[in-house]
């Protein structure tokens, strides 16, 4: 990067810090951002700035939102007898496009990893413990994780948490459809429909 400007190899930089971005795509983003008006980038850099600023995080379910507890939490139509446990808020977006789960969520912020030295107490693994045991009632915990090695371990860890508080609370699994390996967020609506309707118990 000798020949290019200072601003713009900062610029390439910061890209390349984000999930996905190689060093070529950095670089095309960068110099396509040179292109653009400088209303829309004052515009950009508005909307980065502000991200954090103006979001927060439910305090029931994790999920991000822009008010505590979000709208789904809020949401007097839905099912709260039925949580639904994502690792990820785009989890959430992908359930959302079925129309066909009308339950509550909670959002992990993560899988438990020990490679990644991310254990039970890194996620938000011990708030799902309280929002059941509080004396909320639930009479279903589906655990949609996804279907890797992280995803099955924080599974497995959720269940055994979970069957031991009340012999009345059904803890299941989503079912075959989301292919092992695949994160549930790329998951097409028709999948994640057969996914639900076909959830296991776990014990």
């Amino acid at each position: 990067m000798k020949y290019i400007p200072k601003p713009l190899v900062r610029l390439i930089d910061s890209f390349q810090r984000l999930p996905g971005i190689g060093p070529k795509t950095a670089q095309r983003l960068s110099f396509y951002l040179l292109h653009v008006p400088q209303t829309e980038l004052d515009d950009f850099s508005e909307n980065l700035s502000k991200l954090k600023k103006t979001t927060i995080l439910c305090s029931v379910c994790k999920n991000v939102g822009e008010v505590d507890p979000c709208t789904i939490c809020s949401d007097q139509t839905r099912d709260k007898m039925q949580i639904l446990v994502v690792e990820q808020p785009l989890d959430i977006l992908a359930f959302e496009k079925t129309a066909k789960y009308k339950g509550i969520y909670h959002v992990l912020h993560g899988s438990i990893s020990p490679l990644d030295n991310i254990g039970p107490d890194e996620i938000y693994i011990s708030d799902l413990i309280k929002r059941v045991s509080n004396g909320n009632p639930t009479s279903e915990i589906i655990i949609a994780t996804n279907p890797t090695m992280e995803g099955e371990a924080t599974a497995m860890y959720l269940s055994k948490k979970l069957n031991g508080l009340s012999a009345k609370l059904k803890v299941t699994r989503l079912g075959m459809g989301v292919p092992t390996g695949a994160d549930v967020e790329y998951a097409d609506e028709n999948t994640l429909i057969q996914a639900l309707a076909g959830r296991r118990r776990m014990k």
